[in-house]
Formats: structure tokens, sequence, C-alpha cells
């Protein structure tokens, strides 16, 4: 799970295994493989760091609870 921020500020938090795209029109859009689409605030490179944090978080916990 990712945590974005909307346009008009508020929190929110997205499953990125559900993300399918992520384009900026120039507001960042992430479409999910089932259709829906979120606006962020945060750049599409943001996002992506984001996602690479959230995984590499996952594989790190993985190996440490063998």
């Amino acid at each position: 799970m990712i945590k974005l921020t909307r346009l008009n500020g508020s929190v929110y938090v997205l499953n990125s295994d559900l993300i399918e795209t992520v384009e900026a029109t120039p507001d960042t859009v992430i479409s999910t493989v089932d259709g829906k689409k979120y606006v962020c605030k945060e750049p599409v490179d943001e996002v992506i760091n984001r996602i690479i944090e959230f995984r590499g978080g996952i594989q790190i916990y993985a190996d440490t609870h063998k």
C-alpha cells in the first residue's frame, strides 16, 4: 500500500499491486486493473519510488522473518 495525496490535500492509501498505469496529464493519473482512476499530487516518478520502497520493505521483512 502506498500513501498518496489528493489534489484537495486529503491523503489516501492505494494498493500498489492493482496499479496498471501511471501517467502525467499533467496531473498524475493512476489507473487500476479494475478500471478505476485516481488522481494525486505526487509526480509520476515519486509514485514509482513509493512503489519500489513499499515492495522493497516487503522483501526485507520476508528475508528477516524466515
